[in-house]
């Protein structure tokens, strides 16, 4: 889905900042205001570039390998808004691997707002325990779809 050609420059700029991302590039970042704001789960809010690389050094360096399925991005756009709703797959530093859609863990969504052409507000919802070791919170038990 997110290769077709007919996108918007927003929703190409989204998928620019992730296939950056996957690919830890230094220049990940060039599409943000200087001043953008970003959320995670268990990070809370930050603002800025060195936010977001205090950010990033920390979730980088729990795993061994990290994507996303760029190919099977959603996005919904509305004025200064791109909604995206994706997977990701990786494994982590003991070893533990996910798919998201096939693991427990693995979906997200992000919320992505725009000053002009740059990202100006980026809030990613998802649960950061991609490999499913708390166990106590599978209150359905883990035999289901995923």
């Amino acid at each position: 889905m997110a290769e077709q050609q007919d996108h918007s420059p927003r929703i190409m700029a989204v998928i620019d900042y992730f296939r950056r991302g996957d690919a830890g590039r230094p220049d990940m970042l060039d599409g943000f205001t200087d001043d953008f704001e970003f959320f995670f789960p268990k990070f809370g809010i930050g603002r800025g570039r060195d936010d977001f690389m205090a950010f990033a050094a920390g979730l980088v360096g729990s795993f061994k390998a990290f994507g996303h399925d760029i190919d099977g991005l959603r996005f919904i756009e509305s004025g200064d808004s791109v909604v995206v709703e994706g997977t990701t797959r990786g494994e982590d530093r003991e070893g533990a691997t996910w798919e998201g859609g096939t693991t427990p863990g693995g979906r997200f969504c992000s919320v992505f707002e725009f000053r002009g052409a740059l990202i100006a507000r980026m809030h990613i919802y998802l649960d950061p325990d991609y490999t499913s070791r708390d166990e106590a919170r599978f209150l359905w038990g883990k035999d289901r779809r995923w």
